[in-house]
C-alpha cells in the first residue's frame, strides 16, 4: 500500500499522537476511516460504470461482426450467381454478332 512499511506507519502514528494528542486521536482516526470508505464506494461505483461500459461495447462489435458476416454471406452467393448470367451474356452477343 503506497511503499509504506512497518517503520514509516511507526513514525507516522507517533508523530500523529504528538501533533493530534491522546484525546483527538480517535476521532481522527475515525474521519480518516470515513473519508477511505467514502472513496472506495465511490470509486467501485465508477469501476462498475466502466465495466458496464465496456460490455455494451463488446456486444455491439460482436453483433456488428455477425451482421457483417451475415450481409457478406448473404451478399456472395448471389453475387457469383449473377456473375456466370453475365459473363456469358456479353459471349453471346460476340458470338452472334460475329457471326452475321
Amino acid at each position: 500500500m503506497f511503499g509504506i512499511g512497518m517503520p514509516e506507519l511507526v513514525v507516522i502514528m507517533v508523530v500523529a499522537l504528538i501533533v493530534l494528542g491522546p484525546k483527538r486521536l480517535p476521532e481522527a482516526a475515525r474521519g480518516l476511516g470515513k473519508a477511505f470508505a467514502e472513496l472506495r464506494r465511490a470509486t467501485s461505483g465508477i469501476t462498475e460504470e466502466l465495466d458496464n461500459a465496456q460490455i455494451m461495447l463488446d456486444e455491439e462489435v460482436r453483433a456488428a461482426e455477425r451482421n457483417a458476416r451475415t450481409s457478406s454471406s448473404a451478399m456472395t452467393p448471389s453475387t457469383s450467381s449473377a456473375s456466370p448470367q453475365s459473363s456469358e451474356t456479353p459471349e453471346k452477343k460476340e458470338s452472334t454478332g460475329g457471326d452475321n
